[in-house]
């Protein structure tokens, strides 16, 4: 992938080097924001729009969709065959960050993370195989098509 998608493979770096970033420095969201959020979150229950969510929830599908990405250049990475080594690949990412944090002041190591973190991931893996299924089904039917061409010479 790296040499075929030049772009795609520094997209996927600088992803990496951004999730590493905010998630194994020593930077905790602090009271103010978390403050924020809760403000926010104020003025949408408020108007009634999303009653149900609270700081836990939002944290949690903020995870989730930090993963997305993650789950996303490890299928293009492995490819379509290898989907289980991306989901593999996502939980243990996500486990090597929790277990790292645990040495880092600040960062309080989670258990819902590495669900949240892993689900995100499997999300991200399931939504690059839909999105690249036309373009595998295209390869395929070639493949198909020159070995028949082999076979009938």
């Amino acid at each position: 992938m790296f040499h075929r998608h030049p772009f795609l493979s520094l997209l996927s770096g600088g992803y990496l080097v951004f999730v590493g970033w905010l998630t194994l420095t020593p930077q905790a969201i602090g009271d103010r924001e978390t403050r924020l959020v809760n403000r926010v979150l104020g003025a949408l229950h408020r108007r009634g729009i999303a009653e149900s969510l609270d700081y836990s929830r939002v944290e949690f599908l903020a995870n989730i969709a930090l993963f997305v990405p993650i789950g996303m250049f490890l299928l293009l990475l492995f490819g379509a065959g290898g989907w289980w080594l991306a989901a593999i690949g996502s939980f243990v990412l996500t486990a090597f960050i929790e277990t790292a944090q645990r040495q880092i002041p600040g960062r309080v190591p989670d258990e819902r993370d590495l669900l949240a973190n892993t689900v995100g991931g499997l999300i991200g893996i399931a939504l690059t195989l839909v999105l690249v299924l036309p373009a595998t089904l295209r390869r395929r039917r070639r493949r198909r098509a020159r070995r028949q061409a082999r076979h009938d010479v």
